[in-house]
């Protein structure tokens, strides 16, 4: 097959891809422009951040299945996907422990005022009275929306840091999950708005969906305590950023941010965020699955998916549902079959 890797991959997994007789083209610094082009006679496109717009489908032209480096796909036009007979995969579990650890260092730089502390020491400035007024970690209640892998990763450390950590009782949870949020201590509270008004911290772990997009509105703010911290290191677009700006002014809200609504469309460039610039937040690049560890990860998986699709199965497919409802279909895999 022709597979074009238009994101950075590790060295040893794209050999592991051209051992096996692929033709494998390696363009990290495709842009979403460029894509329907670079993608001509191409069967598989692994993409981790370049967006995969409607347009690149209709230019493709021999484009069967797109492996999305990670687990979120809402950088993907998954119904133009469908519509051209093409499926989408995600890589889902395997960046979880890098995304958790993220989140959790931005817990804790935010309550020892960590970047503020480096700035000031390297602009020659000592203001060790300021820089001792820490809250502490231990004994808040963190609450935790999404108790997926991340999200368990996430309130394993927290637990293992002393908090109390609280979940929102969601009915028809996997009997896996419920063992381990008990052997984390994961107090279950029955909904978003109690847990929101009664903990100290809320960390988001949560896939985007019309029901989780701008979950965190003017509404649910203004339930929160005085002081909270809100992480995000799932979706921009599960916050407001104008009602958390307001938060952040009137209540005092601080918050560790990965993600943000308007990024750069490429890996370097400029942003204009008035969140990412206010001085309640602490910001990084969205790089929650920037690890070596999680890269290798993922990229084993990607391997291992496009051997299982040579010989005919599609694995972790999310778009099963606009494939079905197409009128266009293609050949899913080089053997004719696909489960």
């Amino acid at each position: 097959m022709r597979i074009l890797v238009a994101d950075a991959f590790p060295e040893d997994s794209l050999t592991a891809l051209t051992e096996s007789g692929d033709e494998c083209r390696y363009l990290p610094e495709t842009t979403p422009e460029q894509l329907g082009e670079s993608l001509r006679g191409c069967e598989v496109l692994v993409v981790r951040s370049t967006r995969v717009p409607a347009p690149v489908f209709a230019e493709a032209d021999a484009l069967r299945l797109v492996i999305r480096a990670g687990s979120g796909t809402n950088t993907i036009d998954r119904a133009a996907a469908g519509e051209h007979g093409v499926r989408v995969c995600n890589v889902p579990g395997r960046n979880s422990t890098a995304v958790a650890e993220l989140a959790f260092a931005l817990l804790l730089a935010l309550d020892r005022n960590i970047a503020d502390n480096v700035a000031d020491l390297r602009a020659g400035r000592w203001d060790k009275r300021r820089y001792s007024r820490a809250r502490g970690i231990h004994g808040r209640r963190v609450g935790v929306l999404g108790l997926g892998d991340i999200g368990l990763e996430f309130a394993a450390r927290a637990a293992a840091f002393g908090t109390h950590v609280h979940a929102v009782d969601k009915p028809g949870r996997d009997p896996e999950t419920l063992e381990r949020a008990r052997s984390l201590g994961i107090t279950f509270l029955p909904n978003t708005e109690e847990l929101v008004s009664t903990c100290d911290v809320l960390s988001l772990h949560l896939p985007l969906t019309e029901e989780t997009r701008r979950l965190v509105d003017h509404e649910l703010l203004s339930r929160v305590r005085p002081g909270t911290i809100l992480l995000n290191t799932a979706r921009g677009e599960l916050v407001d950023e104008d009602a958390l700006i307001e938060a952040m002014e009137t209540k005092g809200v601080r918050a560790g941010i990965d993600v943000f609504t308007h990024e750069p469309e490429t890996a370097t460039g400029t942003v204009e965020s008035r969140l990412a610039s206010h001085p309640n937040v602490y910001g990084t690049h969205h790089i929650g699955a920037s690890t070596e560890q999680a890269q290798r990860a993922v990229a084993a998986e990607v391997v291992r998916m496009v051997e299982a699709f040579r010989n005919g199965t599609v694995l972790h497919c999310v778009n099963e549902d606009s494939l079905r409802s197409s009128r266009s279909t293609r050949t899913t895999a080089p053997t004719g079959g696909a489960s």
